[in-house]
């Protein structure tokens, strides 16, 4: 066993998770992403362990196990765990097999987002938790981003609360709409453009699950600050995870908070858990933050996802691709940053006009229309953009538009991984669809209570053909 004496010898007093790896492989059979989560230890961790077992360790397929013939001598690893409470109740909580539920059906993660899902008995904790800590009957509570459906097990644990999600994915929204019955408030954004104004300096209580970069931490953080009606009264509840194996990438996301303002009133650690992010253990701590009174807000966004067009390590459109989107476009065009469109003020307005949404996640290329004023506009976007995946998606986007543009689709142009969106202005274009930056109340009579202090470009997607 020196081989696996050396393995855990070198991970020093934070060796207490290796020994739950060896516990699950001698009470059972597990895969590495169960060994991982169950365990919270990273990947690389799991797997210097399954090295060192060596002829001890039992493959059938992908399940793993200590021989049962030698699993007695490894009892000298077994290591007392501590029992929290708050995991009994979730245990036995009847909400849990609806939240699985939910969760089994959300749409599925984007990577391109860094979404990774949280287990469902992670959901109900934080809602448990969020009920114990503060008064959720009269409190404002703001999702920055819920792929993981918090907001769903939060109205479920305290209906009267008030609660409010603002993403980035369309299909969220859509989702908690469905399920929450429209009793959670949405609205569309893309935190790096802004805050929507209506949310503004509006909530008590800020809850997000942020991308894992320090560039990504820090701007949900400056947004969650933004978002409080008094910064230092309320709480920025922020998910966190890093692996032990690189502290400096904790220190450097605990450096860009502090400078923002924020104090540390409490770090849980371990009460996230994924079905994923298995460099970090599949886990993540919860960070209470109270902001200072010179708490910083954030005004504009950079890269700051790990993976895809928009991570912080991508590289930029090349200038031959932008100057053929200028050529489109026409006369006057003009080429801009990879990046989404400023909707926290009007879009560019004038005679024929050229973007570059090359990196678009998905909903860049509405929310441009929408917010761009001109006589024609050339659109570059990923030939695989889904609102030009088929016939269907094509027709679907042209009619939202329709009183404002009329829609031509070159598909694997200027080459095979770019189209462009070419859209040319109707004769008689709808009001709304040309004031998207003015408040909804402002602009027409007609328009549902919950989205009155809203602007255009603020409403989620599927709300929009029943608006217009």
């Amino acid at each position: 066993m020196k081989a696996l004496d050396d393995v855990l010898a070198a991970h020093g007093v934070g060796v207490r998770p290796l020994y739950r790896v060896l516990d699950l492989l001698r009470t059972g059979d597990h895969d590495l992403g169960e060994l991982v989560r169950l365990s919270t230890a990273p990947r690389r961790s799991v797997e210097a362990v399954l090295a060192a077992l060596g002829d001890d360790l039992d493959r059938s397929g992908d399940r793993l196990r200590i021989s049962p013939g030698v699993a007695a001598s490894y009892l000298q690893y077994r290591a007392p765990r501590y029992a929290d409470p708050l995991d009994e109740a979730v245990a036995t909580h009847e909400l849990l097999p609806k939240i699985a539920e939910w969760v089994a059906e959300v749409p599925s993660p984007l990577a391109a987002l860094d979404h990774v899902q949280a287990t469902p008995e992670t959901v109900l904790r934080r809602a448990l938790w969020l009920d114990a800590q503060y008064d959720l009957a009269s409190t404002r509570l703001l999702f920055l981003g819920d792929h993981d459906l918090t907001s769903l097990a939060v109205r479920a644990v305290c209906p009267s609360a008030s609660l409010t999600v603002v993403d980035l994915d369309e299909r969220v929204l859509a989702y908690l709409d469905d399920r929450g019955g429209r009793e959670i408030r949405t609205v569309h954004a893309d935190l790096r453009v802004g805050l929507p104004p209506s949310l503004s300096g509006g909530a008590d209580l800020v809850f997000s699950d942020p991308p894992y970069t320090p560039e990504g931490m820090g701007l949900f953080a400056a947004r969650g600050v933004q978002a409080l009606r008094e910064p230092s009264e309320g709480r920025l509840l922020l998910a966190y995870g890093y692996s032990p194996r690189h502290p400096a990438l904790g220190a450097q996301v605990q450096r860009s908070l502090a400078t923002l303002g924020l104090t540390f009133e409490a770090i849980l650690p371990g009460f996230n858990r994924y079905f994923g992010a298995q460099a970090i253990g599949s886990a993540a701590d919860l960070y209470v933050c109270q902001p200072t009174a010179k708490a910083k807000k954030m005004r504009s966004g950079k890269a700051i996802y790990t993976h895809g067009p928009q991570s912080v390590e991508a590289a930029g459109t090349k200038p031959a691709l932008l100057e053929k989107l200028k050529e489109i476009a026409g006369a006057g065009g003009l080429a801009l940053e990879s990046r989404p469109v400023d909707w926290s003020i009007s879009g560019p307005e004038g005679d024929a006009i050229a973007m570059d949404l090359s990196a678009d996640p998905g909903p860049w290329l509405l929310r441009t229309l929408l917010g761009t004023n001109a006589r024609r506009l050339a659109l570059l976007v990923p030939n695989a953009h889904p609102d030009l995946a088929d016939q269907v998606s094509q027709e679907a986007l042209a009619s939202l538009v329709r009183g404002k543009y009329a829609l031509r689709y070159l598909r694997s142009t200027p080459d095979n991984r770019h189209a462009v969106v070419v859209a040319e202005a109707v004769e008689h274009q709808d009001e709304v669809l040309t004031r998207a930056h003015a408040r909804l109340a402002n602009v027409s009579l007609d328009v549902p209570e919950d989205l009155t202090d809203l602007r255009l470009v603020d409403v989620p997607r599927h709300r929009l053909a029943e608006l217009l």
